[in-house]
């Protein structure tokens, strides 16, 4: 999505999607900045909103040095090696038949960059720079990102948007590893597949074609926050830099008078219903 020295872009577009997204990059410092309610309003007419230094770098710092020592601890058993993937094709064949992608929900797994293993499922590069991202429950298992999934920062802003009943359903470190780092391209919703089927989940829906110019950048630096409603397209290029683009992202639904599709791929447990982002 977003992340150091580069940009987001979002657009105007409604799609399937029914969550709300916090991005923030991890590029340059700066202090908290508060929320207006015209900012509020901008976002409710524009369906996405820059925050700019609304986390501090001592906060930002803190996420990255407990994502090296989560990647310093990784073990990841070689069938469970699976590259993750934003293209259709693509993701029925590496994810869509892996029980590790379908039930990473209520888990902390990780995702790896097209390339970076062999057919053994072994690195070949260093494993800190092979990681695609990191899912799907930081912020339910992780103290660091636990605390800022719900800082009061967050939850003010919560409140200030009129979520009466706000839940977490997921948490993403993505890290847009230089060179290698691949585009997210989805336009169509991603849900399980039927039973006896040969792939764990399909794509459905439409798959409108969107003109470069209908996406606005969105420029960010770090402490930044991109805020994006859950019926806008967004989409973040290919990282040709010979920088990371680190960002962590998480996903908020208004639980009140909604109810969560049995159809898409990541589903509530008992180990870990979607917990309030009100604490």
């Amino acid at each position: 999505m977003l992340g150091q020295g580069s940009r987001g872009e979002a657009g105007s577009e409604p799609c399937r999607a029914q969550v709300a997204s916090w991005c923030w990059d991890l590029g340059a410092p700066g202090p908290m900045a508060s929320v207006t309610q015209q900012q509020i309003q901008k976002f409710h007419k524009d369906g996405f909103l820059v925050l700019e230094r609304f986390f501090s770098a001592e906060e930002c710092d803190s996420m990255r040095r407990q994502i090296q020592r989560i990647v310093a601890e990784m073990e990841v058993p070689p069938h469970c090696r699976t590259a993750f993937s934003t293209r259709e094709e693509e993701q029925l064949q590496q994810q869509g038949s892996s029980d590790y992608f379908l039930t990473s929900g209520d888990k902390i797994r990780f995702f790896f960059e097209k390339g970076v293993l062999d057919e053994k499922g072994n690195f070949l590069i260093p494993k800190e720079k092979s990681v695609s991202k990191i899912g799907h429950a930081l912020h339910a298992y992780d103290p660091v990102f636990k605390q800022i999934t719900h800082s009061p920062k967050v939850q003010e802003l919560g409140r200030k948007l009129g979520l009466e009943r706000p839940v977490v359903v997921q948490s993403m470190y993505i890290f847009k590893q230089p060179g290698i780092g691949g585009e997210d391209g989805i336009t169509r919703r991603m849900v399980r597949a039927a039973s006896g089927a040969s792939t764990c989940v399909e794509f459905v829906g439409s798959e409108p074609a969107y003109e470069d110019k209908q996406f606005i950048p969105l420029p960010i630096r770090k402490g930044g926050l991109i805020l994006i409603h859950g019926e806008v397209v967004h989409k973040s290029e290919l990282n040709s830099s010979e920088s990371s683009r680190h960002a962590f992202t998480f996903h908020v639904m208004e639980a009140k008078g909604t109810t969560w599709s049995k159809e898409n791929w990541l589903q509530p447990t008992p180990e870990l219903p979607f917990p309030s982002l009100y604490t």
